[in-house]
């Protein structure tokens, strides 16, 4: 069945171009069946303006504060052997 384009992610269904879509044959025994409704243009959905306002309201909310880690005293390098090196140790 071709008709217009999916407001749904359908496991079994593909979106095809009009090119495409006129171009689409089906196999021996099958039939095309082709719905052109008129196209309608809609609105926002009231999903879509609470996903809206959820997204403005998280935006506005203030972040926690992030804690800052303590820096480490770097051990100092005593000799090297290709890619190991041997550190003094602190304490």
């Amino acid at each position: 069945m071709l008709g217009p384009l999916a407001q749904l992610a359908e496991p079994h269904s593909y979106d095809l171009c009009s090119e495409h879509a006129e171009r689409l044959t089906a196999p021996r025994g099958w039939e095309v069946v082709r719905l052109t409704p008129e196209f309608v243009p809609t609105g926002p959905s009231p999903d879509d303006l609470v996903a809206l306002a959820e997204a403005v309201r998280e935006a506005g909310r203030p972040r926690p504060a992030v804690a800052v880690a303590e820096p480490v005293p770097a051990a100092s390098e005593i000799t090297r052997r290709g890619h190991l090196r041997v550190l003094r140790g602190e304490g």
